[in-house]
């Protein structure tokens, strides 16, 4: 298990925005890691921050390269410590930004991109208005359905408690600076890359 970066004690305010702050977010199932895997393959000047998670890797998931997979007791002690952006609780599961490794990324001039669930999205627009917020929505909710249950990972229980969050997500959509559908996904990565590049 990785030791997370630890905050030095800056605040966001304190913080030069030399650089840009961009959070994706849309609910699960939605496509958007394939979006931001494909992203950071063409544009590896983005800087991509590492969420910690409490719950269990997926098959294929590394440490500290998909997730920081933390126990709850430590998420709770970090969160505790101020060393998250962000943090919240998604499908019985804690999820929270690294506070350090983000503002110093940004210090330095980076494009810094966060893929986060809703309520962290509230956070980052609360602790830091500057952000470009981008939300990735389904062709149609029936088609968000069948790519949840076609990954084949979860349980009927946990696939109905994202189903009925994906709801509440989409209705939220219009909070964000930016919404684009993921229907063919080219086009859905060219809307982005305009998005972050112009």
């Amino acid at each position: 298990m990785q030791v997370l970066p630890i905050y030095s004690g800056a605040t966001t305010q304190e913080m030069p925005s030399l650089g840009k702050l961009i959070v994706l977010t849309g609910p699960s199932g939605v496509g958007k890691g394939t979006l931001l895997q494909k992203l950071l393959e063409r544009h590896p000047e983005l800087y991509y921050s590492v969420s910690a998670t409490t719950r269990s890797p997926r098959p294929g998931e590394v440490d500290g390269i998909n997730y920081y997979f933390v126990a709850r007791n430590q998420f709770e002690k970090l969160v505790a410590q101020g060393e998250f952006l962000e943090w919240a609780e998604f499908a019985g599961n804690y999820y929270g930004t690294p506070r350090t490794a983000v503002l110093d990324k940004i210090k330095s001039g980076k494009l810094v991109i966060l893929e986060i669930e809703l309520e962290g999205a509230r956070q980052i627009r609360r602790s830091y208005p500057g952000a470009l917020s981008v939300f990735i929505l389904p062709p149609t909710f029936s088609e968000l359905e069948n790519r949840i249950r076609g990954r084949g990972q979860d349980s009927d229980e946990a696939i109905a408690r994202r189903l009925h969050r994906a709801q509440e997500e989409i209705q939220a959509a219009g909070e964000f600076d930016i919404q684009i559908v993921n229907d063919d996904f080219e086009t859905a990565l060219h809307q982005v890359e305009a998005v972050l590049f112009g």
